[in-house]
């Protein structure tokens, strides 16, 4: 658009509908090339059919007020330019410029009380909004009348819509009349929107929660019904994009959102970009189920495919199931950045709950290690069609990989193994080209680290599959190379069926949701195949049979039986998955003899000889390391009493401290140093004593 330098070349326009808004005008750039603005010539006996127009936006529908305003008399300028002005007024939008919403504040140099009578319904009505324009009525034709808008958008000054439909926060002159809503409903109400509930079922569930706290009332129903609708529209208008540029839309998104964010670095020539995301719901869930117990990370999420990989830190919640707590969007892996926003995520639990500590962590990169070994497995059986062959390569592999605790080198076994099946060229080609480079890594990773549990295992892959389907769809795959677009379906789709599926379970409300969440796991799916259902293999355990429970005449074949790298030929292990077939295998064999025990049981059992073989005969060493264990062996008794009794009462009981009386309590409920006694007469008349002597010293 080029920039016009006068007035008199500018059209003047007058459109046809009795209110018009600035959509039906046409704006010129009229100025300098260093400073200019949008304007417009209408006729001066239009100006009120303007700003009703615009009064009348439906997506911000408001009302202006003349925030400053100037009169000159005519002829009191002997010179003049084509622009100076007869009269002056700046418009403002009646929900600006002062902010009483979050955040906010007055304006510094408002020293005075405005005319209210054409502003917002209410002070606290105002959220910052930085739309307005002027209207000069000409010095040099006073017919005519010039538009200068600076600001059309109804925006705070972060760039957010501040009012109307699409404001989430946005309350309205009929705010006191709203039934209460708190947290838990709004963000029921939200996810169930989120996840395509259809608005009948949202608006039913709505009510019922109202109902608690205002009753049965049709004035109530029918606020609640507008409130569903609005947010459902404002849900579905709702974009991810909130600048063209994906950096800048992220910086938007930040500024908006502090308080879901627990550590934010922007990318610049020495630092990487990192953004960690948590919001107040997964704070306190990973202070709730992260206490004193694991924390594992799901870091290998979309190296290839995204923008910035996505790392997940996840807990352990009451159904052994894993819940994304926090996620952390960068692409760097390294030491120091890793620390920064680990400690900064601590200090922010620790702020809450100052003695929060946990007791292990799970790192994904020996356990998503797995997943290619299980591939690798699989691939085998492509590159080998002799089931005999097959059966001899499954057997051998498994005594290399369990030789490692046996002391033996795992490097010549599988030589062995090459050498015994250098007839089979296109395995033994493929096997050293793809695999043989990894298994230093993996073997050593092996060694180093105790192994996680096959359950832990399958609650993590349960949450990345979640991922995959939430993020991977083709209808976004466009919109991978955007953070902005990651964020917004982390913080929205993902966070609400997570909070749902936390909800139904704890409520006992949205039984489909509950049965869906609960049989989200290999292991709790395996726990509803019988034992019957499994036949075990021959003398030589190579395999194991399950019978199908859909269709009793399909039986699925599990290799390797007993083993964390055992596979089935259904559909879902052989896209690389753990299956229910197989975590149910490994269950019966962990009961029955001619079966190694697993491999993270034999993690606990040389963590446990180490301890005990370490400190020098008769020392005092030996005698803190007996008490290590002791304490170890019965905490680790009490949690398995704990999680295998279904009275916690009678837990509770055999505890080996119970309090006698009262009096052996402080007053802030932190036990004496002494062991509280029964209360006997001898301790009362002493007490009394000291009692009566202090009177006495009072009297006198």
């Amino acid at each position: 658009m080029d920039i016009v330098e006068s007035l008199f070349d500018i059209q003047v326009q007058d459109p046809p509908e009795e209110d018009f808004s600035s959509i039906d005008l046409t704006w010129t750039k009229f100025g300098t090339a260093e400073h200019h603005d949008e304007v417009a010539l209408i006729p001066y006996a239009r100006v009120d059919s303007f700003i009703i127009g615009e009064c009348s936006n439906v997506e911000c529908p408001t009302r202006f007020h003349i925030e400053r305003g100037r009169k000159r008399s005519r002829g009191s300028l002997k010179e003049y330019k084509d622009d100076e002005y007869l009269e002056y007024r700046l418009y403002w939008c009646s929900f600006g410029p002062e902010n009483y919403g979050e955040g906010g504040g007055v304006l510094p140099s408002r020293k005075y009380r405005l005319n209210t009578r054409n502003r917002a319904a209410r002070p606290q009505s105002m959220r910052g909004c930085t739309c307005h324009f002027v209207v000069k009525r000409l010095y040099a034709r006073p017919s005519l009348a010039l538009l200068i808008y600076n600001d059309r958008r109804h925006v705070n000054k972060s760039g957010f819509i501040c009012h109307g439909p699409l404001d989430r926060d946005a309350i309205g002159p009929g705010a006191k009349k709203i039934p209460y809503i708190c947290n838990e409903i709004q963000q029921q109400t939200m996810s169930m929107i989120y996840l395509g509930i259809p608005e009948e079922s949202v608006l039913e569930k709505h009510i019922e929660g109202i109902q608690r706290y205002c009753g049965s009332d049709a004035k109530v129903n029918s606020l609640a019904s507008q409130y569903v609708q609005k947010l459902g529209m404002i849900i579905r208008r709702s974009t991810h994009e909130l600048d063209l540029d994906d950096q800048a839309s992220i910086r938007l998104w930040v500024d908006r959102n502090k308080k879901s964010i627990f550590f934010y670095q922007d990318s610049s020539e020495t630092d990487p970009f990192i953004l960690g995301i948590q919001t107040e719901w997964q704070l306190q869930q990973m202070i709730r189920f992260g206490h004193r117990s694991l924390i594992a990370a799901d870091s290998t999420f979309g190296i290839k495919r995204l923008k910035y990989p996505l790392c997940t830190l996840l807990v352990f919640d009451s159904r052994q199931h894993a819940l994304p707590v926090a996620w952390v969007v960068t692409r760097s892996s390294a030491k120091p950045d890793v620390t920064k926003w680990m400690k900064s995520l601590l200090d922010r639990a620790r702020s809450i709950e100052p003695g929060w500590k946990i007791s292990g962590f799970l790192i994904d990169d020996a356990a998503a290690e797995i997943d290619p070994i299980r591939s690798w497995l699989r691939n085998i059986v492509k590159k080998c069609t002799n089931i005999k062959i097959q059966r001899e390569i499954f057997k051998r592999l498994g005594n290399i990989l369990y030789s490692i605790w046996d002391g033996a080198d795992p490097f010549v076994n599988l030589e062995v193994l090459i050498q015994d099946f250098v007839d089979q060229t296109a395995f033994i080609e493929y096997f050293k080209a793809s695999w043989m480079p990894k298994l230093a890594m993996w073997l050593s990773t092996m060694r180093a680290l105790p192994l996680a549990s096959q359950e832990a295992s399958g609650a993590i892959e349960a949450y990345h599959v979640k991922l995959k389907t939430k993020l991977f769809d083709d209808s976004h795959l466009g919109a991978l190379q955007r953070v902005d677009w990651l964020v917004h379906k982390l913080t929205t789709e993902l966070h609400s069926s997570y909070w749902l599926d936390r909800y139904a379970d704890e409520s006992d409300s949205f039984q489909n949701v509950k049965d869906e969440y609960i049989a989200s796991t290999s292991w709790h799916r395996a726990m509803q195949i019988p034992n019957s259902a499994v036949t075990l293999g021959d003398k030589e355990h190579l395999f194991a049979r399950v019978s199908s429970q859909k269709d009793s005449s399909l039986t699925h074949l599990v290799w390797n039986p007993g083993s964390e790298f055992a596979f089935c030929d259904c559909a879902w292990s052989m896209q690389g998955n753990i299956c229910k077939h197989v975590v149910k295998v490994n269950m019966i064999c962990a009961n029955n003899e001619g079966y190694q025990p697993s491999m993270s049981f034999q993690s606990l059992r040389e963590v446990l000889m180490n301890l005990w073989t370490k400190p020098m005969d008769d020392s005092v060493e030996l005698d803190l390391s007996v008490a290590w264990t002791h304490n170890m062996l019965d905490q680790i008794k009490q949690l398995v009493e704990l999680s295998s009794s279904d009275d916690i009462g009678a837990v509770v009981n055999n505890l080996p401290l119970k309090w006698v009386s009262k009096k052996g309590r402080t007053s802030v409920g932190i036990p004496s140093s002494t062991l509280a006694l029964p209360s006997s007469s001898k301790s009362s008349t002493v007490h009394k004593k000291n009692r009566k002597r202090k009177r006495l010293s009072r009297l006198r």
